[in-house]
């Protein structure tokens, strides 16, 4: 052992102050799995540092230096972390983890469609799907593990609720993404002129209104100029119309809004979307009416899945632009996406553009979206994860991850 070793000079700051010698400090965090400092918000990453021994004082500038270092670089190896002193980094991987979940699997689609598989603690899965297009790159996030509301033209409603994801799980999916993408910053090398993941839709698995603090959370990263600096504008969180969270969600996140219309009468909406027997069309519009930030640049998306015969018909269309008049909004008219066991069929194609022509003849921008990932059950209304479309028990998700169900 040399002098050195035996007794080491504290190490000092620029402002002078004698830093903690980080290798000697004690654990103040509980024995067991290490915390995930993703997700956390700014907040909760500062005091989880001042909790491990971060000093006060430092602790706002290490909190700003983990940020970048993790949702700006995508670093979640401690060690590549340079900025930081070699013990404080050493007792940063003892202490905490830097973690996404896991991909199960990864497919590819013929239109270029990647949809991933992912596994989160409990062992259980959900999807996300990024979209390539031509102007834009769309991440689909997921916001719960299955779906409460059963709306009959969906997968995902097929699946039980199994619980609310994290907001560590679903800035997750984006990491994941970026991963897949390669799409984090090279030393030395001037970024891409476009950004491939450039939007964020939270029209995944679940509702996300029914896990707000989650979602909430989750954007704040994603909009946080130091983190994954999207534009609110560039995220779109759509409801099938949980009302009572609507205004406070213009509030507390920002987003643009999407509402999951899909039919003009309570007596369809009621069987397609059942949460319309508790919030009505007309209590779900005044909601939209009262929505912060509402102007023609900032519109209100109604989806609105086309069904043979059930709600694409001329009338549908003309009582649907009746519906949302004085409203700054376009129309997504989505053909359905059939899966192994739906109900319902496709709209001929002759029919949506006729339902289209009236809806925009009344002022109204009403794109057909492209079917996108149709070869992988990527397309909206799609997704349920794998485990469950094997009806695997909990327990068996569980035992296989080797985690408690």
């Amino acid at each position: 052992m040399t002098p050195r070793d035996e007794k080491r000079a504290p190490e000092r700051s620029p402002a002078g102050v004698i830093q903690p010698d980080f290798a000697t400090l004690p654990r103040k965090v509980a024995e067991g799995a290490r915390p995930n400092l993703v997700g956390l918000t700014r907040d909760g990453l500062h005091a989880a540092l001042i909790e491990a021994g971060t000093p006060e004082r430092q602790a706002g500038m290490r909190t700003a230096q983990l940020w970048q270092w993790i949702y700006q670089r995508g670093v979640s190896d401690f060690s590549q972390m340079t900025n930081l002193s070699k013990d404080y980094r050493a007792m940063l991987d003892r202490t905490f983890e830097v973690a996404r979940p896991q991909v199960v699997t990864h497919q590819v689609s013929a239109d270029g469609t990647r949809k991933y598989l992912l596994r989160i603690a409990g062992g259980h899965e959900v999807e996300a799907v990024y979209i390539p297009e031509e102007d834009r790159g769309t991440l689909c996030v997921s916001s719960q593990v299955g779906c409460t509301l059963t709306c009959t033209f969906c997968h995902t409603g097929t699946q039980k609720l199994v619980r609310n994801l994290t907001p560590a799980e679903i800035v997750g999916q984006i990491l994941v993404a970026r991963d897949d993408l390669d799409e984090w910053p090279v030393a030395g090398q001037r970024p891409p002129d476009r950004r491939l993941i450039s939007n964020i839709v939270l029209m995944g698995m679940g509702e996300p209104l029914y896990n707000f603090e989650g979602v909430r959370d989750a954007m704040k990263i994603a909009m946080d100029n130091e983190g994954f600096s999207l534009s609110r504008r560039r995220i779109t969180l759509s409801t099938s119309g949980v009302v009572p969270e609507i205004p406070r969600a213009g509030a507390e996140i920002g987003t643009l809004l999407a509402i999951s219309l899909h039919a003009t009468t309570d007596e369809v909406r009621n069987e397609l979307v059942p949460i319309n027997r508790k919030w009505p069309i007309a209590d779900l519009l005044e909601a939209c009416r009262q929505y912060p930030r509402l102007s023609n640049s900032e519109r209100i998306t109604f989806e609105y899945v086309m069904l043979k015969g059930v709600n694409d018909s001329d009338a549908d269309a003309k009582r649907l632009v009746k519906l949302i008049a004085g409203i700054p909004a376009k129309i997504n008219l989505i053909p359905f996406n059939p899966w192994p066991g739906a109900v319902h069929e496709r709209s001929d194609w002759e029919r949506i553009e006729k339902f289209a022509e009236i809806v925009n003849r009344a002022g109204y921008a009403s794109p057909v979206r492209t079917p996108r990932g149709e070869d992988i059950l990527a397309a909206c209304g799609q997704l349920k994860s794998a485990t469950e479309r094997a009806r695997k028990t909990r327990a068996q998700i569980a035992e296989e991850a080797g985690l408690p169900g």
